[in-house]
């Protein structure tokens, strides 16, 4: 069994971070007056995990038949609106006394218009039987409508701390031998998910028995973090042969510009060596860059460019002078 669902937390108590949300959810599991709610933030925070520990402990053992799943893989139209789920909030179950069914949409803003459109009037006959849980990446791609019928709960990106906190908890249990690069490697690859750094964490175990550094971006296939800060420090001393020395080895290992582009980014923002000055200047152009490569230009001529861009910010300015 993956990690992943094995450690996959079963009460509000063991959700990871957003401490603050959690603590509003666990009120409306001891009180069991439940509103409607949205749910969003990025990938493998927790918010489905989030509402099903909501759903178990409001429901206990009547979870099976008081909740109505429906993911993105689920037909989720105007008819299934209609009909499943107008079925569902007509269904008489036997509940704890004051608690509501509840209605689980994940992917929520992967809905169409149209069925959210027929999913309002619903929510309105059936809210004091029914309660509508929505997960969702981003809210703003749920219409107004629905928005203001429900209390929208934003979750942020975990913490390297509260994933490293996990992460330990896991070795622990798993008896999975690693050193703390290891672990540091981990949570950079993962960038706040802790989904994917358990995955990660599993996959570089079975695949090579230690976690180590050099084995996590292996399994993981980002570019290394260290060839891109030479990259970077070579740009900083405006040495372009370096940089691109650098660059073309990414490239030959045969990472994509995006790939390159992304940790390039996420290497300057937590790079302590550079003036807070510079690092703003090289995150503008980086940010141009990274937006032609993702209009389709992802060529290694825009990242020799800009290479040549980060370097010329530390030239003197008259030496462009003709």
């Amino acid at each position: 069994m993956s990690y992943r669902e094995k450690y996959r937390p079963q009460v509000l108590d063991d959700v990871v971070g957003n401490t603050e949300t959690i603590e509003r959810l666990k009120v409306i599991a001891k009180d069991g007056n439940c509103p409607h709610i949205i749910i969003s933030g990025m990938p493998g925070i927790g918010k489905t995990t989030s509402i099903h520990c909501l759903a178990h402990q409001l429901l206990g053992d009547a979870y099976k038949e008081g909740v109505l799943e429906l993911n993105a893989s689920d037909e989720r139209g105007i008819d299934v609106v209609r009909n499943k789920i107008k079925s569902f909030a007509q269904k008489k179950v036997t509940l704890p006394p004051g608690r509501h069914k509840i209605i689980i949409l994940d992917e929520a803003d992967s809905m169409t218009p149209g069925a959210q459109q027929a999913l309002r009037r619903t929510m309105e006959i059936f809210s004091n039987t029914t309660r509508f849980a929505l997960a969702c990446n981003m809210s703003n791609k749920i219409i107004e409508p629905i928005q203001s019928r429900c209390a929208i709960l934003r979750y942020a990106k975990l913490r390297d701390a509260e994933v490293l906190k996990r992460l330990l908890e896991i070795c622990e249990m798993e008896k999975v031998e690693h050193n703390d690069d290891g672990l540091a490697a981990l949570i950079f690859t993962s960038e706040g998910d802790m989904r994917q750094a358990i995955n990660n964490l599993q996959s570089t175990h079975s695949g090579f028995g230690f976690v180590s550094a050099e084995h996590v971006f292996k399994v993981c296939d980002q570019p290394h973090p260290i060839v891109v800060q030479a990259m970077i420090r070579a740009c900083m001393k405006g040495n372009i042969d370096g940089a691109m020395e650098k660059l073309n080895e990414l490239w030959n290992q045969g990472y994509s510009a995006v790939d390159i582009v992304v940790t390039i980014f996420r290497v300057v923002k937590t790079f302590d060596e550079m003036p807070e000055y510079t690092k703003l200047e090289y995150i503008k152009e980086i940010g141009w860059t990274h937006m032609r490569i993702l209009e389709g230009v992802g060529t290694v001529i825009q990242l020799g460019g800009l290479m040549a861009r980060l370097c010329k910010m530390n030239l003197k300015p008259e030496l462009f002078r003709i």
